[in-house]
């Protein structure tokens, strides 16, 4: 019986062994720090975009890139990493977010953001604000000082009059580009861009966040919300598994689930980051709409690996880690 006893001690104390040394040796592999940002996917990068502009979309991506990329060097945290990149691309009138954000079927900006802790699946987002300068912001205060996970509206707007955020008047969003847009909306429907930013960043500590901005779809109506500001359609981030950001179709990123999807299928199913996205981008969606469900995520998983699937002809994006990759990409 004592020998039986000993024998099973030494089993499980060797599979415990055994778990904490692949443990360290996966801690050992992950880099100090990484990070992913977004600037849209859609119908818009069909290949004909000149060098200038294109030239120009990466200056702007690796700007921001090296402003997240800069607090997570200096030991700072994923959170305010995330916040400072997207806080940057949404003043960048290129991409629709912030300034430069498309117009409302009445000729207004209505913004949506959100973020997500992946230490505790705390998550913060405001969808359908006017007057907030920079939504991640107001979607980050929501997260750390309300009690709720989304804020929309006059409340939200409220809420970051309380909280002392910038408002700005509605004008600052339009940009002269999006008027003429909007005054030819006919024409611009057919091509329209799908500028949606987000982020990933995975810190030291090895907390992963996520976080999406972005004006919407040009000419929504009715208090239209899309997946951006949805916990688990847009934005996702849990430290056993990943952190995601969406950008395309809406509607069709939150009847997909897809952020959380590509979690759920690495936790439940032990697929690499890599393949969990393909999966849902290239197989998922089309099952939906395979003419209608486009778009795109970035990601990063929680050993640091970078991950990105579209579905459309293009996607923006750019991606930096601790030891020494630094990348950007449209095709």
């Amino acid at each position: 019986m004592k020998k039986s006893l000993y024998l099973l001690f030494v089993f499980f104390t060797g599979i415990l062994i055994q778990s904490c040394t692949n443990s360290t040796a996966q801690e050992q592999n992950r880099p100090d720090w990484a990070i992913i940002i977004h600037g849209g996917a859609g119908p818009f990068w069909n290949g004909n975009i000149t060098e200038e502009k294109k030239a120009n979309f990466f200056n702007s991506l690796d700007e921001a890139l090296s402003v997240g990329q800069e607090i997570l060097a200096n030991g700072g945290e994923s959170i305010d990493a995330v916040e400072a990149a997207i806080k940057l691309l949404e003043d960048d009138p290129q991409f629709n977010a912030g300034k430069g954000a498309v117009l409302t079927s009445i000729g207004t900006a209505e913004l949506d953001a959100s973020i997500m802790n992946g230490a505790d699946l705390n998550s913060g987002a405001v969808a359908g604000v006017r007057n907030v300068k920079h939504p991640i912001s107001a979607a980050r205060l929501v997260m750390e000082a309300s009690p709720h996970v989304m804020l929309a509206g006059a409340g939200a707007e409220e809420f970051a009059a309380t909280s002392k955020l910038e408002l700005v008047e509605n004008d600052y969003f339009i940009t002269e580009a999006r008027l003429n847009q909007f005054e030819n909306r006919v024409a611009a429907l057919e091509k329209e861009k799908m500028g949606t930013v987000g982020c990933v960043a995975i810190d030291q500590f090895g907390n992963i966040v996520a976080a999406t901005s972005t004006g919407g779809t040009f000419m929504k109506k009715w208090g239209r919300v899309g997946d951006s500001p949805i916990i688990g359609a847009g934005t996702y981030a849990n430290n056993a598994s990943c952190g995601v950001s969406a950008t395309g179709a809406g509607e069709f990123f939150i009847r997909g689930t897809v952020a959380r999807d590509i979690a759920a299928l690495m936790e439940y199913k032990n697929m690499s980051l890599q393949d969990a996205a393909d999966e849902i981008i290239h197989s998922k969606l089309p099952a939906i709409d395979k003419e209608k469900a486009v778009g795109g995520i970035i990601a990063l998983d929680k050993d640091g690996n970078i991950g990105f699937s579209f579905n459309t002809k293009g996607m923006l994006r750019a991606y930096a880690n601790s030891e020494g990759i630094k990348e950007i990409g449209l095709y």
